[in-house]
Formats: structure tokens, sequence, C-alpha cells
């Protein structure tokens, strides 16, 4: 199935494909990773289907923001781009290596190319969207730093540049832009089934 979403100029189907499924799995790591712009539903998905599978939800900007002792629009104002994603890659990796729940990635963590090298072998689920719909979820007054000025233009060209990365590293597409988060943990959950290591209850 084409991958894509109509906001690509080339279309697409706004539709649930394949990405790759010649992937070998890792023996330890997370359930599953979800990456996706901002406005997309990654952590609010994360944790419903965490709370599902028994496991935990972990966000990778949480960590960055534990390690730097501050919110990350801080990390942005005060340290600059470049130390969060030093951070981020530290958080990147000992959420794939320690982490056994759902994780959910910062939605520049895929522009790091050691980071995408980090998701081989993970199963990562990619949740598209957007511009309209990702728009009216982050809001107009966001505090996010790369969405600061004029929040739709700095949307589209974010999403233009990104959607490629997260269709490199997904195994599945889900687009999100008419789905409820609980519609979209529901897709994810039937396509991938129970985690590893758990059996579905009796």
């Amino acid at each position: 199935m084409t991958l894509g979403h109509p906001d690509d100029a080339a279309g697409g189907v706004p539709a649930v494909g394949t990405a790759r499924t010649d992937r070998t799995r890792p023996q330890a790591g997370p359930a599953l990773v979800i990456v996706g712009p901002p406005g997309a539903g990654k952590t609010t998905v994360a944790r419903l289907l965490a709370g599902r599978w028994q496991v935990e939800a972990l966000d990778t900007d949480d960590l960055v923001a534990a390690a730097a002792g501050k919110p990350i629009p801080e990390i942005f104002v005060d340290d600059g781009e470049a130390a969060f994603r030093q951070l981020e890659e530290v958080a990147v990796e000992q959420a794939l290596t320690d982490h056994a729940g759902v994780v959910s990635l910062g939605g520049g963590a895929v522009t790091v190319a050691a980071n995408r090298a980090r998701l081989a072998g993970h199963r990562v689920v990619f949740l598209d969207v957007g511009l309209a719909a990702a728009a009216v979820r982050v809001g107009l007054g966001t505090t996010r730093p790369l969405l600061l000025g004029n929040v739709r233009g700095q949307l589209k060209a974010l999403l233009d540049a990104r959607r490629p990365l997260y269709r490199e590293v997904a195994d599945l597409v889900v687009v999100t832009d008419d789905l409820t988060a609980n519609a979209v943990a529901d897709v994810i959950a039937d396509l991938v089934g129970e985690p590893a290591g758990r059996q579905p209850d009796a």
C-alpha cells in the first residue's frame, strides 16, 4: 500500500500501511516506539497502548527535561537546539535499551542520523498528521521552541522536512487527522497484536 498523506505534493492514501516488514526484532527493548510530528498524538497514544498492554509509557522528552533539570523550552532558550539534541540522543539510546514498554520519541529525534540508526530492528509506528489538523491540535499560542512565530508556516516546513525521515524508520503508518486517540490506539493494537513477552488475557 502506498504510504502518504494528502498534504504531500505527490498525494497519498490517508490510511494504514506497512513501511517495512523485513526487520529482525531485538531481543530486548520497547514493545513499540512511536514517532511523528507535533500534534500527532504520540504521547497520548503511547499512554493508551501502555495501559492496554499493562506496561509503562515513556516519553524521551521527559528524560531530556529530567537530565537537564529544566523544561525543554528553557533548554532551547538557555543552551540552544544543539545542546538539546545531544541530551536527546542519550535519552533515545537509554529508552531503546532499557525500557520494555511503549516509547514515544520527541518529534525531532529522527532528524539525527544516529537516532534513526538506533531504531533499526525496533517496531516503529509513525503517527502522521496533516497541516490543518496539526495546527488545530498544537494551537497558535504554542510554547514549542521550534514553532514560535508563524506557527502554521513553521509546522508546514517541519512536516515537509521530517515526513520522509519518519517513513524511513517506520514499520507502520497511521494517519491520525480524523481519528481520536483511542481510535488510533485501536488501529495500532489490531495491527501489532500483543507485545513480545505478553499473552492475551484469558
